[in-house]
């Protein structure tokens, strides 16, 4: 999903039949509390992380089952999202719009930019769910949008909104912390002494910096018509343009689909199939993937890339709009609903490649790709991971432009 960095960026429709499903790497949570080592368990789950993380039909996403509680938090939080985005638009922007961060704070709807034009295909809630006021007085000083101060909508007009996104951000950041344990062994592996020894782990274990990004997909509007007068086809990115996620790991709630007048939930099997999450592997192909109803997700970030030298890989990824299936001439409006979760270092951290490993080949690991700025333009050796983004977010909308 959109790491909340970065503008969007939107290609021309270049969705095709060649474009393929594909099911996720799923890992049960009971191993990942397993510490890393030489078992048969521990073998088994470093081979189903390099086919998730490190080849060249990798997607960079891994799902979980059986996280703790996980399943039931998310079905009780997500469905708020569509409460929250049909509140009065004054309310809105007045009490839960955070200009001072750039909107990184609170709701946010039509401040990030598709292109060069303001993005109003999906409204966002951004929280973070371990600390209200993360960092340190000096650092919240220093980098005002690297550490934003939690808003909050009131309890009266969102009951319960609060608690529960903490609640399923906690639970989201105890199994990234548990997933980033077994990177860890995966790259040490890889690249032996030259790999510092739960280096992943200790950051994800320790940070407060986490921002959760509730995001609604308003409708996609079907009254566009092609030059010929037939109905236009969707493109591929139509709800998040194609993107790298920038950070270290993000996690994912998966998603849900409403009806957008009334809220109710929509069975996934009535929905247009091509909907959803699209992902492009190592060797260039487009695949929609599919996150199993009862799983969470975890997905790779550059940096996480980085630091293990290519052991793991980011991948580029969209999401495309989609309604009903057959709609019977009922006129249902479908809305997405879905929860990504940026799990970061602070912005001091700094990005150096393993010792021994050279700069093509962490870069080289990767997915070479028009559609996201390469990542060699964005990064050099040593720098801080808030100096990385700065670079990032302004090639990413220049990019977006082009």
């Amino acid at each position: 999903e959109h790491c909340s960095y970065l503008p969007t960026i939107q290609h021309p429709c270049i969705f095709c039949t060649q474009t393929m499903s594909a099911d996720i790497v799923v890992i049960e949570y009971t191993a990942l509390l397993e510490d890393p080592g030489e078992s048969d368990a521990s073998n088994e789950l470093q081979e189903k992380l390099i086919a998730a993380f490190g080849t060249d039909k990798s997607l960079g996403i891994v799902a979980i089952r059986g996280v703790p509680r996980f399943l039931d938090a998310r079905t009780t939080f997500l469905p708020m999202a569509h409460r929250l985005a049909h509140l009065p638009h004054d309310y809105l922007e007045n009490e839960l719009g955070d200009p001072k961060t750039l909107y990184n704070a609170g709701w946010s709807h039509g401040k990030e930019k598709l292109g060069d034009k303001p993005d109003t295909a999906k409204g966002s809630f951004y929280f973070n769910p371990l600390a209200d006021t993360p960092g340190s007085p000096e650092l919240r000083d220093q980098f005002p949008l690297s550490y934003p101060c939690n808003v909050w909508p009131d309890d009266e007009k969102m009951p319960g909104f609060e608690a529960n996104a903490k609640d399923l951000g906690s639970i989201m950041h105890k199994a990234v912390v548990r997933v980033s344990l077994h990177i860890d062994a995966l790259a040490k592996k890889r690249l032996g002494d030259s790999y510092t020894d739960n280096m992943l782990y200790k950051q994800m274990q320790a940070t407060d910096k986490a921002k959760g990004r509730l995001l609604y997909y308003f409708p996609i509007e079907s009254s566009d018509t092609s030059a010929s007068g037939e109905e236009a086809s969707t493109p591929e990115d139509s709800w998040i343009g194609w993107h790298n996620d920038s950070g270290f790991l993000t996690a994912l709630a998966g998603d849900m689909y409403v009806d957008d007048e009334t809220g109710k939930p929509i069975d996934k099997s009535l929905i247009d199939p091509a909907a959803g999450l699209y992902a492009v592997d190592r060797s260039g192909k487009t695949v929609r993937a599919n996150i199993p109803e009862d799983c969470m997700a975890v997905q790779i970030g550059e940096c996480t890339q980085i630091i293990t030298g290519g052991a793991v890989i980011a991948t580029p990824h969209c999401v495309r709009g989609g309604g009903l299936k057959e709609d019977g001439g009922n006129g249902t409006r479908v809305a997405r609903i879905s929860l990504p979760c940026f799990i970061d270092t602070g912005p001091t951290f700094p990005l150096c490649l393993p010792t021994g490993c050279s700069r093509k080949k962490a870069i080289g690991s990767g997915v070479g790709n028009a559609k996201v700025p390469p990542l060699q333009d964005r990064w050099e050796d040593g720098m801080t991971f808030g100096d990385f983004l700065q670079k990032t977010f302004a090639t990413y909308y220049d990019w977006s432009k082009k």
